[in-house]
């Protein structure tokens, strides 16, 4: 067999356990016990302090990171450094989430009855349903698992991934009693354009631009100039009663030009404008505006109130520079 063969066979049993883990894990652990668990977390008054040894301590994290982001405070300790100091960071009302395929490590162990001790509800993420873990834990979370996947099934493969997609079940699941809306996660993703999608509104943005307009009798050299000088590739047209008449850019410079008709001495703002532009609101998400300009094929948008008061614009290079793009 080539090489190209053993890694693609390799691969694919790799995958294919596990899926199964996976669908045993929907099949036999999404059941009263996990239900009951995920209730007792939602309305206990602390945190979750998540702990482990070796792989499942990483994957420990991950779900506390998953915890954190959706609004479930929680906390790592490593189940080795626990027993030399670490106890100190668990609170009364804290619940403590222990990870552990075997459930019979060391560590865990030893950790336990200090737990219990404290008066810690344990819960335990275990795929040995007889292990000292699941003996002594108020609540099983069971991690199905009959085989790891690489070939000498033993590298925490498909026991991490039951662990990752368990915990991911049960950040969600609280994320749903809490009824965790767009607006709560962009409080705990302020940074990055997740964040930026879900809290950056057009009036951020849009007084950083210059505010270019013109008359609507404005001669054809002062629009151009106008247009120039503000470099934002348009103008708005303002009418005599302050409210936007229309909007003319540089692609309706060159159409004009490729027409060649009229005299160009003649022409002013109102014979070469677009009349009622695209306009979006200065309370507007930004990514509204993207989405604007993306369906019309536009680099940029007049910012007006309900009202038709011109205000200013956005362009996409604005959005671009957030890194919504």
């Amino acid at each position: 067999m080539n090489t190209e063969a053993i890694i693609l066979k390799t691969a694919a049993r790799t995958v294919e356990i596990e899926r199964q883990a996976l669908e045993a894990l929907q099949e036999q652990s999404l059941n009263q016990d996990f239900a009951r668990c995920v209730e007792a977390v939602h309305v206990c008054k602390g945190r979750v302090v998540v702990t482990g040894i070796g792989k499942s301590a990483i994957v420990g994290q991950k779900i506390v990171a998953t915890l954190n982001s959706t609004g479930t405070p929680a906390l790592f300790m490593h189940a080795a450094d626990a027993i030399h100091g670490d106890l100190g960071m668990i609170l009364p009302d804290d619940f403590v989430l222990c990870l552990s395929k075997s459930g019979e490590t060391p560590e865990i162990k030893v950790l336990v009855p200090l737990l219990k001790n404290l008066g810690n509800p344990i819960i335990g993420m275990v795929a040995n349903l007889s292990s000292y873990l699941a003996r002594h834990a108020r609540f099983v979370l069971h991690t199905p698992v009959s085989q790891e996947a690489d070939p000498n099934n033993l590298a925490p493969t498909a026991s991490t991934t039951a662990q990752m997609a368990l915990g991911d079940a049960m950040a969600t699941s609280l994320l749903a009693l809490r009824g965790f809306t767009p607006q709560d996660f962009a409080q705990f993703h302020p940074g990055g354009a997740l964040g930026k999608q879900l809290y950056l509104r057009v009036s951020d943005l849009y007084p950083q631009n210059e505010k270019p307009q013109v008359a609507p009798d404005a001669p054809l050299h002062e629009t151009i100039l106008e247009i120039t000088s503000k470099r934002l590739g348009a103008t708005a047209v303002i009418g005599p009663d302050g409210l936007l008449a229309g909007i003319v850019t540089d692609g309706d410079l060159r159409r004009m030009l490729e027409k060649g008709s009229a005299d160009l001495n003649q022409l002013a703002a109102r014979d070469i404008m677009t009349a009622a532009p695209k306009t979006v609101l200065a309370e507007d998400m930004a990514v509204k505006a993207l989405e604007k300009m993306r369906k019309n094929s536009i680099t940029q948008l007049v910012v007006a109130d309900a009202a038709g008061r011109y205000l200013g614009f956005i362009h996409l290079h604005d959005l671009i520079r957030e890194g919504l793009i």
